[in-house]
């Protein structure tokens, strides 16, 4: 196969050798790519400090063969890197690696197509890393978002069974969303007044219905996404328990946060999720060195 290029976003990275460096990247036109970037570990290599997680490049890939299936990165070409200000904020440095596992994760291994997805996590990190809203808020509107690109949108305005209109008081994970008092199975999570309304405002980008919500309603509402994500993925997020969720409270204690707009940066969206694909950019001329899981517990 010819090599490809694209634009992807570093979603992992694992050390190979004693230089070397295996990628895995959520591309805009080929999905999760693994390759391989051949002694970036190194002090003279110029693609190392380009393929670091929460990192947006534009690549070269020469496909890979036989069963592993890693590809060669041939170019590496810097786009956006969001990591230091996302390092230096452990409350957004957690919801952004709920982002980036939540991606790798929804991606598949089948190589398809990815833009809306790829877009929803380049901007929820943007807004990560621009403290534009609280990192949990973030991170569940993005769990919701991509669940709904995905095709796993959990029912929130009707009973999933049979369809009357709601709102209702009862969640069900493995439904997939409210049920009525005739439906409801065993097992079903009871809805803090407010919830429901919660994650829809989050679905909608609705800001400011979410920064009003209590913190009990957030903490519930967080709960339900994560649930409702992980028993469609039939396995638990490892960087989910290490979300900062203690920021809610001081959130709603001291109003909402202002909008940090850099002086270089053009005015921010009004949406911190766009869904927009990413604007294509050539590289340059210059060649580069180179069994269902269990239910999760609700609270």
């Amino acid at each position: 196969m010819h090599p490809f290029i694209d634009t992807g976003l570093v979603v992992r990275t694992y050390d190979l050798g004693e230089a070397d460096r295996i990628v895995t990247l959520l591309t805009r036109h080929h999905g999760l790519v693994r390759a391989v970037a051949r002694a970036v570990r190194r002090t003279r290599s110029r693609m190392g400090a380009s393929l670091e997680p929460f990192a947006v490049v534009e690549v070269q890939i020469a496909p890979g063969r036989g069963r592993s299936g890693l590809g060669t990165v041939r170019q590496a070409s810097s786009r956006e890197s969001l990591a230091r200000p996302l390092v230096a904020d452990y409350p957004a440095y957690t919801s952004g690696c709920v982002v980036l596992e939540t991606a790798e994760r929804l991606a598949g291994e089948d190589g398809a197509p990815t833009p809306r997805l790829l877009g929803l996590a380049v901007g929820a990190l943007r807004s990560l890393a621009e403290h534009r809203r609280p990192p949990g808020l973030v991170a569940d509107a993005f769990l919701l978002r991509a669940m709904a690109a995905s095709g796993w949108e959990p029912v929130l305005d009707c009973c999933v069974s049979c369809g009357v209109v709601g709102p209702h008081r009862a969640f069900h994970v493995a439904s997939g969303g409210t049920v009525c008092v005739h439906c409801r199975p065993q097992g079903c999570a009871m809805l803090t007044p407010g919830v429901t309304e919660h994650l829809s405002a989050l679905l909608a980008g609705e800001w400011e219905a979410v920064v009003g919500s209590s913190p009990a309603v957030v903490r519930q509402a967080s709960g339900i996404a994560a649930a409702h994500l992980q028993w469609h993925l039939e396995r638990d997020l490892r960087s989910l328990p290490l979300v900062d969720r203690g920021v809610v409270d001081r959130v709603q204690a001291a109003g909402p946060l202002p909008v940090a707009r850099p002086s270089h940066a053009e005015p921010l969206p009004a949406d911190p999720l766009p869904v927009e694909p990413l604007p294509a950019e050539p590289l340059p001329a210059e060649p580069v060195e180179e069994s269902r899981a269990r239910t999760t517990q609700i609270p």
